[in-house]
Formats: C-alpha cells, sequence, structure tokens
C-alpha cells in the first residue's frame, strides 16, 4: 500500500511540474532569411522586437526560449545591431540570453503543448520565410488552438496570414490587429523591395488592421492575439502578453 501511494504521489508530482513548466513557457520566434531581396543588403530579425519582449517576460518570472525556422545561428538586420540600446545591451551582455539566438532552436522541432505563448519578432527576413513555413502554421494553429496566446510585432504579423484553425477559418479572420504599415515601409524605402505588402496582406485575409503615425508605439489587443505595429511597439507586446498568462494563470 506504501510502495502504491509512493508511486502515485511520484506520478503526480511529475505531472504537476511538467505543467507548472508549460505555464511558464513563452516562445519567441526569429526569421532564419538573410538577404533583402535582389537588393544585396543583408536582414533577419530585428534585435530590439526580440530583447524588449523577451526582458518583460523573464523579469515577470517566466522562461523564454527562442527559435528560428532553420534552427541555429540566427541572422540579424545589421541595422538593428547599431541601435543604441539599454535593453540590447543588456540582452547581449548576458550569458543565459544571447546564447539563445546564436543557438536558437529549431520550430520544427518543438511541441506547442510545452509553452503558453508565441511571439513572432520582426525584422525584414520575415516577409520571405514566415508566411509560408508549415511549421509556423502547425504550431501556431496548435497552440492557439489549445488556449495559448499568439503575438507578433512589426513585420512580424507575416507568420500569421496563412494560419489555418480546425474549422478551415483564418485565425485572423474578423480580428482587429496591426503591423508595419505601408507609410512606415515607405518612409524606409523598401516598398518596392519586400515581395508583398503586411498591411494589405493583413487586410485582404479578413484582418481589421489599423495604425497609427510613423514609429508610435501602437498595440491591438484582440482576446488570445496581440500585435503591434512597428519596434517601437515591441516593449508594450511584451506587457500585454505577460498580462494575458498572468491572468490565465490566476484563473486555473
Amino acid at each position: 500500500m506504501n510502495t502504491y501511494l509512493t508511486s502515485a504521489v511520484a506520478v503526480l508530482l511529475t505531472a504537476t511540474s511538467i505543467a507548472t513548466q508549460a505555464a511558464d513557457k513563452v516562445l519567441i520566434v526569429v526569421t532564419s532569411h538573410s538577404q533583402m531581396g535582389s537588393s544585396g543588403e543583408k536582414t533577419g530579425y530585428w534585435l530590439s522586437e526580440v530583447t524588449h519582449p523577451y526582458k518583460v517576460l523573464t523579469d515577470a518570472g517566466f522562461e523564454v526560449d527562442i527559435a528560428s525556422l532553420a534552427g541555429g545561428q540566427a541572422p540579424a538586420d545589421p541595422r538593428s545591431l547599431s541601435e543604441t540600446d539599454a535593453v540590447n545591451q543588456w540582452f547581449q551582455q548576458g550569458s543565459a540570453h544571447q546564447p539563445k539566438l546564436d543557438h536558437s532552436l529549431q520550430l520544427s522541432g518543438l511541441d506547442p503543448k510545452n509553452y503558453q505563448a508565441v511571439i513572432y519578432a520582426g525584422g525584414h527576413g520575415t516577409m520571405w520565410d514566415f508566411p509560408q513555413d508549415k511549421a509556423v502554421q502547425q504550431f501556431t494553429a496548435a497552440l492557439y488552438e489549445q488556449g495559448g496566446i499568439v503575438a507578433a510585432v512589426c513585420h512580424g504579423p507575416a507568420a500569421l496570414l496563412n494560419i489555418r484553425l480546425s474549422s478551415g477559418d483564418l485565425l485572423i479572420k474578423g480580428k482587429h490587429l496591426t503591423g508595419f504599415s505601408n507609410e512606415e515601409e515607405q518612409a524606409v524605402k523598401l516598398e518596392k523591395v519586400v515581395p508583398f505588402s503586411l498591411q494589405d496582406e493583413l487586410t485582404q485575409r479578413g484582418g481589421l488592421y489599423s495604425a497609427a503615425g510613423l514609429w508610435q508605439s501602437h498595440l491591438v489587443v484582440d482576446g488570445r492575439l496581440v500585435t503591434g505595429q512597428n519596434p517601437q511597439s515591441a516593449e508594450a507586446v511584451g506587457q500585454a502578453v505577460r498580462k494575458l498568462l498572468s491572468a490565465k494563470m490566476s484563473s486555473n
């Protein structure tokens, strides 16, 4: 009898530990694409769109993993590395942080059951590899339908374009959202370099798009879908995900 009780308690503790780990875990996904179309310029993820949500969530006690589509060394947009940004410096100098980008996990090898939220960071590279990636579509749909939170910032919402739920509907259909605007794309003179207009494609797929002015922080939360317009919105996206996670955990 004692042996049975001991085994039962061990199983219960293990199950509780696994559930706790999943409840505390968030995944940030970055692009693996490094070429800016045919321009000859380099691109990749935008560093502050990784570091700002990462810091908000880790400061709140959440465990944050970083994945890319190809895994391994994820390419950074060189322009984002030249920013004077205290959070970027904190991230790059932390022995536990920067290696997560230098040795990113491969998204296709991850189980959405192990996470409560996913954040798709931006950077122009996402416009080439996020929209058609099957791992992005399958992971995100599964996480959302298990009650998870889906977030994206700047060009990161390119990941949301072709995600279909089990109902057959696009995840973003009828949802309020935002992303890098046409006005901002024109301001950086890349509207003819990127393969499509993110604002237009989000709208054409049924998203209820809104934007603020150039480089103004703009956050949209529609249920468990969180989107930010530009790099200036990255911290707000992290704060919104934190609040949703905290509310979810307190209700369980």
